[in-house]
């Protein structure tokens, strides 16, 4: 993959959609969350026209805090796995990314703090609509051992639909394809909470 990588969420969608560019601005994956499921289903699809579906995550229970999800790619093998870290995501988010039951990265929100900045100014009038502009959060991936390795800022915007993945260190292909679509579950389940 080409980086930085720009993920944009369709607006005007019933059920959240992103699309996701390397840095010649070439889809690399179309991001499609299904409606009315009670447990999460995200289909990942390698074209807009949703023909070519490479990847699927699917949570392992019904609306909970502190679910897994699982990412299996076209032929249903499993690649890994995202696990919010339940109670303690919910002042600073924090998910562990596996590789079957081990942890093998971590996503940490980088300033809780700008969440609750944007909660709070985005309840006033006027002033509220701007917020997408001023507070852009952001989250590191890490290797256990603590070694960076990927970026995701949320990027000035007026209905806060773009986001940005940077690489910040070299890893295998299938570390990345994991950190990859946990950042793009994250986002989804983030973006709804501010």
């Amino acid at each position: 993959m080409n980086y930085p990588l720009q993920l944009t969420f369709k607006i005007l969608a019933f059920a959240s959609q992103v699309s996701v560019a390397d840095a010649q601005g070439n889809l690399i994956f179309y991001v499609k969350q299904k409606m009315f499921k009670l447990k999460e289903a995200v289909n990942i699809f390698a074209d807009e026209q949703q023909t070519q579906q490479v990847y699927q995550i699917n949570a392992d229970k019904v609306i909970d805090f502190s679910a897994r999800y699982y990412f299996t790619d076209r032929n249903g093998q499993q690649v890994g796995s995202v696990k919010r870290q339940g109670m303690k995501s919910i002042w600073k988010a924090r998910y562990d990314i596996m590789a079957g039951e081990t942890p093998v990265m971590q996503i940490a929100e980088e300033n809780p703090w700008t969440k609750v900045f944007d909660a709070l100014f985005n309840e006033l009038p006027i002033v509220g609509m701007f917020t997408g502009y001023v507070f852009n959060p952001t989250y590191l991936v890490s290797h256990t051992n603590g070694a960076p390795l990927m970026r995701l800022t949320k990027q000035p915007s007026f209905f806060g639909g773009k986001f940005g993945i940077e690489k910040l260190a070299d890893m295998p292909p299938e570390e990345e394809t994991r950190a990859v679509l946990s950042l793009l579950m994250m986002v989804l389940l983030e973006r709804r909470r501010g």
